[in-house]
């Protein structure tokens, strides 16, 4: 940290040198405390940018993508889905309840100025191990948290998913995202294009909550970290619902030219950033700045992140409408500046100038290029040797089901309220993806989450690639067709080389998977700074990956039950011995290492769309994705979630001469589990072999309470499916009682 005009800030001092440059003088305390939230890592992505151009952006549905609050995505009918995911992780490290609930209340504001109404929130979520007690203590209250806000705010959270590791213990990530609707031709920009347009500030008071909140996320977690509790935030969601519904009033006035939420970075972020892309400057009065206590000094007010606050760009002929509006409504509002000419933000105080910066100074920080160097632990865990198979498989199935990465979410998902607002179509953990209904249409789109932290800390570029592939296979599982992605990129310190190497090479991966899949990524997050001074330990790279699909019609909705006794149960996809990373070797065998598995991107592809076409024809009535745990897992949740038995021979699926273990419990990709009735049979594989899909007849959905796996006749896994599902459910709620 550096001391500037009695100051403290997070600048290098060679950034500080180049900031007077490109300033032209030396800069003022206040100048510099804006300049210091602008260079952070949070709001500039100085060290990610030139990564992050390998990822496509562009495409025939892409309304908006990167460099707006929130990507939108055409889905028909002059509508487009708006969605986005961010980062909480460090507030929530050190205040997991309002950590969370801000981070729930920012993402939703992000999706609101872009003129869309939130309808639905997923929440990516990592941990310590459960058996931690600290981790435990952050789980409730982060999942408290963002169940409260959700809740109150009538937006239902209705996907995502928990990973625990150890290499969360002192940084959890908590990453939220939120999806809108919106009619194309109402979507709204962050600009301020017009000189004399008023700016109006709306919503909570700005209080001393939150400063320095972006620069606190900027820097790994010290012994000293709890110190910075002032720089998390508290949020109100009764406001917030206010400020929804005037949001989306006033928008229909037409009188809206630009809008923008006060998140990280405060009033300076707001206002430089929609200067700056609107090629103008702005105006901005302190004096007027509606306040929730006395005593504000102009620094903290232009840094303040105080929750629920929107900045509106209005045409002056238009403010006594939109006031009118916020009036109505009971929201706090005031009118503390204008757009100008003069490309530089500048703020005074009773009218004295006490800050002027251009714009761009703020808006657009200089690029930092980072060395990567391959870290020495890559090779090192390839080498790791194969433990023995277990006498007793059904022994092992029973255990993975009970663990803590593959255990039931329920008590996660039963907090939320996952169906208000009428647009949920299936419930949490019905199927491999949220569905929600576009109100008036036979029309809805499905979301998705999903990411494995362990492969990518083995295979960076695969884990990455691999992120991309479950998400678009878990939301093609529900019958829709993978449009679009926005992820949220959580590694640790980027200073360090072989941490910027581990990012380097998951954004390639996602990039090449993107591009196979023609689903460009129109927006996301990089939290970087996810390690601690004490530990050393970063966390494991985990590129969270939300896909977004539409479905033409929600009558071909699929879930993942079994759906009637005599059903045919066919595996999509081959299995490789690619044990790296598994949940079979880290639980069973307490082995980190291995060959993670790899992505053969064309044959993704290839799958998904037979998949697809499949469900066209109305070939398939249930599908689920072979991801973490395997085949023996896939099939068993199938089996826990309907309450049917199965019985099913391996023989066929062993391309590759597999170990009975290897075949049950590696976590290859490109593969489903999919039922059907015995009548499509022949026409599904024959289907599957016209389009080069592998595809082999499994079992049999039976009603005996039993899951049965045979390999040539011989039994290889005889289990109680009442022991099976009481193992799943009992897991986290036995924990967290404790």
């Amino acid at each position: 940290m550096t001391i500037v005009e009695g100051v403290q800030v997070d600048l290098k001092p060679e950034e500080l040198s180049q900031a007077v440059k490109m300033l032209g003088k030396k800069p003022n305390a206040l100048e510099v405390g804006m300049i210091d939230v602008m260079w952070s890592e949070h709001c500039s992505y100085k060290s990610s940018r030139p990564i992050l151009k390998l990822l496509p952006w562009s495409g025939p549905r892409v309304v908006c993508g990167p460099g707006n609050d929130a990507g939108a995505v055409d889905i028909g009918n002059g509508y487009v889905a708006v969605f986005k995911i961010e980062s909480h992780n460090h507030p929530s490290a050190i205040e997991p309840y309002n950590g969370a609930a801000t981070g729930i209340g920012g993402i939703i504001r992000d999706i609101l100025c872009m003129g869309a109404r939130p309808i639905a929130l997923l929440d990516p979520l990592r941990f310590g191990s459960i058996r931690s007690p600290r981790s435990r203590w952050l789980f409730k209250y982060v999942v408290k948290g963002i169940a409260d806000y959700g809740n109150c705010v009538g937006i239902p959270t209705v996907g995502g998913e928990v990973e625990f590791d150890e290499s969360f213990e002192s940084n959890c990530l908590v990453n939220v995202a939120c999806v809108g609707i919106a009619k194309r031709n109402e979507i709204v920009l962050a600009e301020a294009k017009y000189p004399g347009d008023v700016a109006i500030l709306a919503g909570g008071s700005t209080g001393r909550d939150g400063i320095h909140g972006v620069t606190f996320a900027s820097r790994t977690l010290t012994e000293e970290s709890e110190e910075d509790r002032p720089a998390v935030q508290v949020g109100d969601p009764f406001t917030k619902k206010l400020i929804i519904d005037a949001t989306l009033e006033i928008l229909k006035t037409g009188f809206v030219h630009g809008l923008k939420d006060l998140g990280g970075g405060g009033l300076t972020c707001a206002s430089s950033e929609m200067a700056n892309k609107g090629g103008r400057g702005i105006d901005i009065e302190l004096s007027k700045v509606h306040l929730r206590e006395k005593g504000l000094s102009p620094f903290e007010i232009m840094l303040s992140e105080s929750q629920e606050r929107m900045l509106f760009i209005v045409d002056p002929k238009g403010v006594e409408t939109v006031t009118g509006i916020l009036d109505k409504y009971g929201l706090s509002w005031s009118i503390p500046g204008k757009v100008t000419d003069s490309k530089n933000v500048r703020v005074f105080l009773n009218g004295s100038l006490v800050a002027e910066v251009p714009a761009k100074l703020l808006a657009e920080s200089p690029i930092i290029e980072r060395k990567a160097e391959k870290p020495s632990y890559i090779d090192e865990l390839k080498k790791v040797e194969r433990p023995p198979m277990p006498n007793d498989l059904s022994e092992v199935l029973v255990h993975l089901m009970a663990s803590e990465n593959i255990a039931s979410k329920e008590w996660v998902y039963r907090q939320y309220d996952h169906e208000v607002g009428v647009r949920s179509v299936v419930k949490c953990g019905e199927a491999d993806a949220a569905v929600l209904r576009i109100l008036g249409e036979d029309k809805g789109i499905a979301v998705s989450s999903d990411c494995n932290s362990k492969h990518c800390y083995l295979d960076p570029f695969n884990g990455g690639a691999g992120a991309v592939a479950e998400a678009c296979r878990n939301v093609a599982c529900v019958g829709a067709v993978p449009l679009a992605i926005v992820d949220c990129l959580n590694f640790g310190n980027p200073e360090k080389a072989d941490v910027f190497w581990q990012f380097k090479e998951t954004v390639r991966g996602m990039s090449e998977m993107c591009k196979v899949m023609q689903t460009p990524c129109v927006g996301g997050n990089v939290s970087f700074y996810n390690e601690d001074e004490v530990t050393k330990k970063a966390v494991k790279p985990s590129p969270v990956v939300v896909a977004l699909g539409v479905l033409k019609s929600l009558k071909n909705v699929v879930t993942l039950t079994f759906k009637n006794v005599g059903d045919c149960i066919v595996l999509l996809g081959k299995t490789f011995p690619e044990m790296g990373g598994s949940e079979y070797y880290y639980t069973i065998h307490q082995i980190e290492g291995g060959i993670a598995p790899k992505v053969d991107m064309k044959t993704e592809k290839r799958t998904i769309d037979f998949l697809l076409l499949a469900m066209k024809k109305g070939y398939i009535n249930a599908a689920h994705d072979c991801s973490k745990g395997g085949l023996g897992v896939a099939l068993s949740l199938m089996s826990v979630k309907s309450n049917l038995g199965l019985e099913a021979e391996l023989r066929e699926t062993n391309t590759e001469n597999l170990r009975f273990d290897e075949l049950l419990f590696s976590e290859s990709h490109s593969r489903f589990i999919v039922t059907t009735k015995k009548s499509n049979l022949d026409n599904l594989l024959e289907l599957a072999q016209s389009r080069g899909v592998f595809a082999c007849h499994l079992g049999t959905v039976i009603s005996s309470p039993r899951i049965v796996f045979r390999y040539e006749d011989n039994e290889i896994v005889k289990c109680d499916l009442m022991e099976i599902k009481q193992a799943w459910e009992s897991t986290i709620p036995s924990y967290m009682r404790l």
